[in-house]
């Protein structure tokens, strides 16, 4: 395991081969699975869970109630949200979550709406606005995501 000196890591659960690096915030109770890659400038809260060999590039915050399976990449500035109705000051009593199941792929700069899911290999285009659950092997684009083809 390598963690970067100038990462913020509070107590939580790290695997054998996961690389942390430089201005990396975890928070206190996540759970990041083994060889994982969590690159520069990301923000990783508390009620998190990210499985094995996932990649976190940079500019990423994964925020409460957030499920990453194993073998997920998410490209460099993903926004993923958990707040249907945000209001400053006003928190719901349960965050949605998103859920990213296995070797799904998200690209660069997509946004992902709270409470959904995105399906086992499936592809997210970069930019994409993803409004609702995107299927297995589904490959979504536009805003709003729409699915483009399957994955054959």
């Amino acid at each position: 395991m390598f963690i970067h000196p100038l990462a913020d890591i509070a107590e939580c659960e790290i695997g054998d081969g996961t690389n942390i690096w430089q201005f990396v915030v975890i928070m206190n109770g996540a759970i990041i699975g083994r060889n994982c890659n969590i690159c520069a400038q990301t923000l990783i809260e508390g009620d998190v869970k990210i499985g094995d060999r996932v990649t976190v590039k940079s500019g990423v915050q994964l925020w409460n109630g957030t499920e990453i399976e194993d073998d997920v990449f998410i490209g460099p500035n993903v926004t993923f949200t958990n707040d249907r109705f945000p209001r400053s000051k006003q928190y719901p009593d349960q965050f949605s979550g998103i859920k990213v199941c296995k070797k799904a792929s998200i690209g660069a700069n997509a946004t992902i709406l709270p409470g959904l899911t995105i399906g086992c290999e499936a592809m997210v285009g970069a930019g994409a606005v993803v409004t609702e659950n995107v299927p297995p092997k589904a490959i979504v684009i536009g805003n709003p995501a729409r699915i483009l083809r399957y994955i054959d």
